[in-house]
């Protein structure tokens, strides 16, 4: 994934959560705003110390960035941030991939195509 769909900056991902709506479930919580100026989607994933050691918490970034990958095709003008909750730590790939593509539908960031 290209860096370019990233939020990078504090004052990015605080804009995000100044003006956000959000969505959320027992193990993640999407915060996100439609940027209709903006070609393509950003993101960023947060997740606290309380989750796990530092490998923990690289692994399961990984995960969710490969399962943004998957339906970047459908997100279009964009910006959110990935909320991981600790309770998610005993989650498998499948269940992770499950939950966060629902929450995604819950937050229509997709855009259907025709």
């Amino acid at each position: 994934m290209k860096k370019a769909y990233r939020l990078k900056t504090k004052k990015e991902i605080d804009f995000v959560f100044a003006n956000k709506k959000s969505v959320k479930n027992q193990y993640f919580g999407i915060h996100y705003i439609k940027n209709i100026d903006q070609p393509h989607f950003r993101f960023a994933i947060s997740i606290g110390r309380k989750y796990g050691n530092a490998v923990s918490r690289n692994f399961r970034k990984r995960q969710i960035r490969t399962i943004i990958s998957t339906i970047q095709q459908l997100l279009n003008h964009v910006q959110f941030v990935v909320v991981v909750y600790p309770k998610s730590s005993d989650l498998s790939f499948e269940d992770v991939k499950k939950s966060v593509l629902q929450l995604v539908d819950q937050a229509t960031l997709t855009e259907k195509k025709q």
